[in-house]
């Protein structure tokens, strides 16, 4: 992106589209081989690279970086969005995080929760706690440095770089490839290979169009293995559909899911938030991976 931008301030380039990049890359063609074009591309982070880093990085020196990394990927935040996150668009609720993203690109406000896995509130409410009494704005990331925050908060630049300085604490190849828009494509990736379907990508990132959520589907590892096993072995999935009715004054004492694999649970929920929270404690999802909540905001009721 910065040799991109270098060769427009070489060329007067005042307006970026279509012809401008034709333009850009027809004459990089000329200077390098194709893998080189090719490798000017967005890498993702997965699930073993995240896990590595909150467990091993020193939080003197990464706590920013890692709530970052952690709202951003369970979020599938965009880089303003994490900007300008202010500590009143996040409930902590105990046992999750409830963040809500008011203001899009898309114009769709967005609801994600963030639950207990491993030690993520732990960090959070540890870099909360940080926070100066003096501080005048609400936004939720300050600077951090040696285990403390100064009031300013954190940049457009800075929040675009946490996903290299992830890549360069794990020692991975092509950091420079690690943009600021590797945690968006890092959380549709990692729902895509979990069996995610489309419709649940959309509505987590908030796209409005199903065809940037079609392509993580169909390149996901999940979906190749499915077709390699319908192919190879003729083996096929099965939907099975169970409707369960939960309300404030009729709460089932145990809702069990046991023996199952690749599963998506789209649930519905007409409660208070923070009473279907609790509720999450009373549900045994029995079939491994992650459980994803997705929730949409209809004045105060979720569904």
């Amino acid at each position: 992106y910065n040799r991109f931008k270098k060769w427009c301030a070489e060329k007067n380039v005042q307006v970026y589209n279509e012809n401008v990049l034709l333009a850009y890359f027809s004459e990089n063609a000329k200077n390098y081989k194709s893998s080189t074009l090719w490798a000017e591309k967005i890498e993702n982070i997965d699930k073993s690279e995240i896990d590595r880093f909150l467990s091993s990085a020193d939080d003197k020196e990464f706590l920013m970086i890692k709530v970052g990394l952690i709202l951003g990927i369970a979020g599938a935040c965009r880089t303003d969005e994490l900007v300008n996150l202010t500590v009143d668009d996040i409930e902590d609720v105990g046992s999750s995080l409830i963040v809500k993203i008011p203001n899009t690109k898309t114009k769709i406000p967005r609801i994600f929760v963030v639950t207990d896995v491993g030690n993520m509130l732990e960090l959070f409410q540890k870099y909360l706690s940080l926070r100066p009494p003096h501080v005048k704005h609400k936004r939720l990331f300050l600077y951090y440095k040696a285990g403390k925050c100064s009031s300013q908060p954190v940049g457009k630049n800075t929040m675009g770089k946490i996903p290299s300085v992830v890549a360069s604490y794990l020692k991975l190849p092509d950091v420079a490839c690690y943009t600021g828009h590797c945690l968006r494509r890092s959380s549709a990736t990692l729902l895509a290979d979990a069996g995610v379907d489309i419709t649940t990508i959309k509505r987590h990132a908030g796209w409005k169009s199903t065809t940037v959520a079609e392509g993580y589907v169909e390149n996901s590892i999940e979906n190749k293995t499915k077709i390699a096993n319908q192919v190879l072995v003729g083996t096929t999935t099965s939907a099975i559909t169970k409707t369960v009715n939960v309300s404030e004054s009729n709460i089932p004492s145990n809702i069990n899911f046991e023996n199952c694999t690749n599963v998506t649970f789209n649930i519905t929920v007409s409660i208070a938030l923070t009473v279907f929270i609790a509720l999450l404690n009373d549900f045994n999802f029995g079939c491994g991976g992650y459980f994803l909540l997705v929730l949409e905001a209809h004045n105060s009721v979720i569904t």
